[in-house]
């Protein structure tokens, strides 16, 4: 029965092993969000990010995001909110230069999957929840996400510009990555 013992164990590692590892493609991948100003809603996008991404649907226990943004690279194609945006009334890069985006866990809530995480912006952090979508493309995927934040809640755009009538309060936060295998 020791001479089956080295082939059970071979037979059993894969199911042990955890999530699949991806590399981030920058061609085709985007991190934004949308908001509004004003009654207008407008799109954003941040330049720089990276993110290391293990992910399997049939393995959600072992699946994990960890996402980090230079919020320096944020454009919304409109000069004077792209110049307001990196000051100490928004994002405060000069005290808070990254968000960072770490999932907790992940769970199935119907077909769709969540991914449940903590996100630090400006110093603080609060729980955050997306929605996850995973599409095996040959040997990559892509991985679309989705959530939503109150920007307030993070301090973002407060004191003379917490008037959630004129910035509004909830912001959208999209992500399209383009996966390739580790």
């Amino acid at each position: 029965m020791t001479r089956f013992a080295p082939l059970l164990l071979a037979l059993a590692l894969p199911g042990l092993a955890g999530a699949a590892d991806y590399t981030v493609q920058p061609a085709g991948s985007t991190l934004g969000f949308s908001g509004s100003f004003q009654g207008a809603g407008f799109n954003g996008t941040f330049g720089k990010w990276t993110a290391a991404i293990s992910y399997d649907a049939a393995k959600l226990a072992s699946s994990k995001f960890d996402v980090e943004v230079d919020l320096a690279s944020v454009k919304t194609g409109d000069k004077d909110r792209d110049g307001a945006l990196p000051g100490s009334d928004f994002f405060n890069v000069a005290k808070f230069p990254k968000a960072h985006f770490v999932t907790t866990g992940f769970r199935q809530n119907g077909a769709q999957v969540i991914a449940d995480g903590n996100l630090t912006l400006r110093g603080v952090t609060k729980p955050l929840s997306l929605n996850v979508t995973f599409t095996p493309q040959g040997t990559g995927a892509t991985l679309d996400v989705a959530g939503s934040i109150k920007r307030l809640d993070f301090g973002v755009g407060g004191g003379d510009y917490a008037d959630t009538s004129v910035i509004g309060g909830d912001v959208k936060v999209t992500a399209h990555v383009v996966l390739a295998p580790k």
